[in-house]
């Protein structure tokens, strides 16, 4: 599983012309699911997730995580993370998790990051969204999780 974190002041995620899911301060989460990815995997991306200190501190240096501050999450799945550009002119997508196991993933995930008693938002799976958001900084990194 690949996450793409950005530190946002707001993000939100719209269907259809309609919100359905909105943030304040805290962290837009891109979800990818790989084709060999596993439920054991979950817990320690979560785990990571909540914990990683994207945030500053008095000292503006970047020791405070999504718990420390009471950030709020976005979860937008993205098979897209999986695309790999390197030859020819049209990503290819073969290593994205197929649909249903790449569902079950993605909610497997929210329900984890949502026992840390951060208020999670969601995008809609397999939806064509429009994600709007404020990158605070910008920071955005990407976590894989172990093999």
């Amino acid at each position: 599983m690949r996450l793409l974190i950005q530190r946002v002041s707001e993000a939100r995620v719209d269907v259809a012309g309609k919100t359905i899911g909105a943030i304040k301060q805290g962290a837009l989460v891109l979800f990818g699911a790989h084709e060999n990815d596993t439920p054991s995997q979950i817990p320690w991306l979560a785990n990571k997730l909540i914990n990683l200190r994207i945030f500053m501190d008095e000292q503006e240096k970047m020791n405070l995580s999504l718990l420390d501050i009471k950030g709020e999450i976005l979860i937008v799945s993205q098979f897209t993370l999986y695309g790999e550009c390197n030859a020819g002119r049209r990503p290819s997508f073969i290593h994205a998790a197929r649909p249903d196991p790449a569902r079950s993933l993605y909610e497997s995930f929210i329900n984890e990051v949502r026992k840390s008693d951060l208020p999670v938002e969601t995008g809609e799976f397999g939806a064509m969204m429009q994600v709007h958001l404020v990158n605070d900084g910008p920071v955005t990194l990407i976590v894989d999780a172990p093999v």
